[in-house]
């Protein structure tokens, strides 16, 4: 019984000793514990609240209690049907989208210009399980969002970083 403690307590030192974080948790330097969004679909406000909260920022209200300012300026994803089955329905559909945005500090300074970001995936369209294709669409968004977000917290980062030098 000991033993087994022993081995659980060593495994998680050592997991947390080499710098070991759960996906979408950052290590957020002290010029991004808080964002304001401006512009962007729910879906990327969700998604950029998610990853805040957890890596110990958060996203705020208004730009004057934000550290950094995400202005997105372009939105968009498109559905666009890749195949038709024999019958004439779609059998593989493809997400397509497009985001654009800049990163303002405190100052107004732009820390990153004007950037755009494309993203798209292809999936499936099973006509047999529509409601199910629905949910697998909107799952499908939200993780084209999370890596979206992902993008511009790394490039946010860098430019902090470089800022910093």
């Amino acid at each position: 019984m000991r033993i087994n403690k022993s081995v659980i307590l060593i495994a998680a030192l050592l997991t947390s000793a080499c710098g070991y974080h759960l996906r979408g948790a950052y290590d957020l330097p002290k010029g991004m514990k808080t964002i304001f969004l401006q512009g962007g679909s729910p879906t990327l406000r969700e998604q950029l609240k998610t990853v805040l909260s957890s890596s110990s920022g958060q996203l705020v209200t208004s730009p004057d209690k934000a550290d950094i300012v995400l202005r997105v300026s372009k939105d968009e994803i498109e559905r666009r049907v890749l195949s038709l089955s024999e019958r004439g329905r779609s059998n593989d559909i493809e997400l397509a989208g497009h985001l654009e945005f800049e990163v303002i500090d405190t100052k107004n300074g732009v820390l990153v210009e004007r950037e755009p970001i494309d993203f798209r995936r292809e999936y499936f369209n099973d006509q047999q399980d529509v409601i199910a294709k629905d949910n697998e669409e909107t799952v499908i968004r939200k993780e084209m969002y999370q890596q979206v977000v992902r993008t511009m917290i790394n490039r946010s980062r860098a430019a902090l970083a470089a800022k910093g030098k």
